[in-house]
């Protein structure tokens, strides 16, 4: 028996004033980082779809996914500190993550205060209702 779908969902909040490409990157990195870092993903209640030639399409999560828009880097950060302050699941991703190789992105990202991080976007996954609570104020990524 599958738990009510709009019981808990992902939340991604992405900032409109970073381009396109960026933000799908970014995107893709929170998400996966999310599902893949968080030790949670039987929380996800991902599922396995069939198609009528048995062909598999896995891991498609039972809950909604709804992709929002911040006008600046600093709506988001109050997100984030919203979610730290909770302990709701988040995953964040920042300018500093997109330039040179890996450690260069971890160096970069270590060597930036906090206040001057520039973020590109945040995804959470947590209840329904209380990440209404701190999102809602935001419109839908169009």
């Amino acid at each position: 028996m599958l738990p009510d779908e709009n019981s808990m969902r992902f939340v991604a909040i992405l900032n409109k004033k970073i381009e396109i490409g960026r933000l799908l990157n970014a995107l893709g990195h929170m998400t996966a980082g999310l599902a893949g870092g968080s030790g949670k993903a039987e929380n996800m209640c991902f599922l396995q779809y069939k198609d009528k030639e048995e062909g598999e399409h896995p891991n498609i999560s039972h809950f909604p996914f709804i992709v929002l828009k911040a006008d600046n880097s600093n709506k988001i950060r109050s997100v984030r500190n919203e979610a730290i302050k909770r302990g709701i699941l988040f995953n964040d991703f920042t300018s500093t993550m997109t330039v040179g190789t890996s450690q260069e992105q971890q160096d970069q990202t270590h060597a930036t205060p906090e206040a001057d991080l520039e973020y590109y976007g945040i995804c959470l996954f947590g209840k329904t209702d209380e990440l209404r609570e701190f999102t809602g104020k935001f419109s839908l990524f169009r």
